[in-house]
């Protein structure tokens, strides 16, 4: 096979894997503007916008509950009637408690999403700051 044939047979297969790769559609990078919190809604473009039944969202943009161990001492403060039952004190707290840390999206807020392969869901990844 002289060198003229393998270049174009590996232009051609080349070609042949790129084209196999477009007609996937293999998950991409994309942007969003967040419309609307409560139902939550993204923008895409002027023409698409997602509701929550095409997203799923990363911890990074949802509020959610997390449970910590905590052992402490709480600052001495007094209370204020001048009963003794409110004199400066302080006392203890420890055990696992659950707290909720609170990262929901906003309207107006931009975002970074990951869409999966065939463009039906997306993935909230972050905020874009």
């Amino acid at each position: 096979m002289s060198d003229a044939s393998l270049a174009a047979l590996h232009e051609l297969i080349k070609r042949t894997a790129l084209n196999a790769v477009r007609a996937s559609a293999p998950a991409g990078i994309c942007f969003g503007t967040v419309t609307s919190a409560a139902p939550l809604t993204i923008a895409v473009d002027q023409k698409m916008t997602l509701t929550e039944d095409f997203l799923t969202l990363s911890s990074l943009v949802r509020d959610f509950d997390v449970d910590m161990t905590v052992d402490h001492t709480t600052e001495t403060r007094s209370g204020g009637s001048g009963d003794a039952a409110f004199s400066s004190h302080d006392h203890g707290y420890a055990g696992k408690k659950t707290f909720r840390v609170h990262l929901g999206l906003q309207a107006g807020e931009k975002v970074v999403m990951l869409m999966e392969q065939g463009g039906q869901r997306y993935v909230v990844l972050d905020r874009v700051r």
